[in-house]
């Protein structure tokens, strides 16, 4: 391990995880080992720690972490790199990160992959550092590489005030693309046409598909980025114009859809979707690439931030599990790690 800092770091760290699957109140503090980081990889000093929907479903027990991930709950960090492992400069010793992770984020310290680690500029808070690489790049992937969305088109996408649903707002109002959210509620409706959506439907009180048919003149969007699956998929390929396209990336709703196929033929509709956190370093690494390319000036230049929700002690991460369950949340919750 290179480090120029060796001797500061401790050998042991508090980290928050469970001991078995089940509500917030699972989740605890412990004292772990301090991890070293491999070829490689860097280890960061966590400053804040993004909680994501995929968090809460590993606690919950059905998303296990990929084969070795840390089982310590956390997919974003950011903070500062105090070691490195072999293939790594040394240089990277003490500059201010975030970065993607497959697990870990959850504690004092966390292991990445150099290669999935962006610069944070100066004038960025830690905290919506924190807050960008999980939904940034998933949105980016999903939305603009997989649903091959383009500046004058228009998408659907539900659950508008989430961490995803915000950052998609904020993408498409900056790449040119009009955007129409889902949201439960009036009050949440009117948020996201502030953050920059175009229409917002309370799919409380009205038919999202009749709705979206009246917005499009009946012509439907070109992309729908939709995280309930189940029996929206169906009601989503009705918002659907012709080639259209239909990206998944969860399955609040349920994992199972029926289809009408002859109407997937006829319209030429394009079904995909993805997960990302268990995708190989190497392609991560690529995304990572081309956001750094593409949305990262963005963030330099102060255009892209996230709407940030509220930040919780590290200790308190099962009120931060339960108020994103309680589905209150406004844009991102993140954990305060250090100091």
């Amino acid at each position: 391990m290179a480090d120029v800092h060796a001797e500061t770091l401790p050998r042991d760290m508090i980290a928050v995880g469970y001991d078995a699957p089940g509500g917030p109140d699972v989740l605890r503090p412990a004292r772990i080992p301090l991890p070293a980081p491999g070829p490689g990889q860097v280890l960061v000093r966590v400053a804040y720690a993004g909680v994501n929907r995929p968090d809460v479903v590993q606690r919950q027990g059905n998303y296990p972490p990929p084969p070795g991930a840390s089982p310590i709950p956390g997919l974003e960090i950011a903070g500062q790199v105090c070691a490195v492992g072999e293939g790594v400069d040394a240089a990277l010793v003490g500059a201010t990160v975030c970065a993607l992770v497959a697990g870990g984020g959850y504690a004092e310290f966390c292991l990445a992959e150099a290669a999935h680690c962006l610069p944070v500029p100066a004038g960025l808070p830690l905290a919506e550092a924190a807050a960008l690489p999980e939904t940034l790049l998933t949105v980016w992937h999903n939305l603009f590489e997989r649903g091959h969305v383009r500046d004058g088109e228009t998408v659907l996408v539900h659950g508008g005030t989430s961490g995803i649903g915000t950052t998609a707002i904020a993408l498409c109002r900056l790449f040119g693309v009009r955007i129409i959210v889902t949201c439960g509620g009036a009050e949440k409706c009117a948020r996201a046409l502030e953050l920059g959506a175009d229409h917002a439907i309370d799919y409380k009180a009205a038919d999202f598909v009749e709705a979206v048919k009246t917005i499009t003149g009946g012509r439907g969007v070109d992309v729908v980025l939709d995280m309930v699956a189940g029996d929206y998929v169906p009601r989503n390929l009705k918002c659907l114009a012709e080639d259209g396209r239909h990206v998944t990336i969860a399955v609040q709703g349920g994992a199972k859809a029926e289809l009408n196929m002859a109407v997937v033929m006829s319209r030429r509709y394009t079904l995909t979707g993805s997960t990302l956190r268990p995708r190989s370093n190497t392609f991560k690494a690529l995304l990572v690439g081309e956001v750094l390319r593409e949305a990262w000036p963005l963030v330099e230049a102060g255009a892209l931030r996230p709407v940030m929700d509220r930040a919780f002690p590290l200790d308190q991460a099962a009120a931060a599990h339960a108020r994103m369950e309680a589905g209150e949340h406004i844009g991102k919750i993140v954990l305060k790690v250090d100091g």
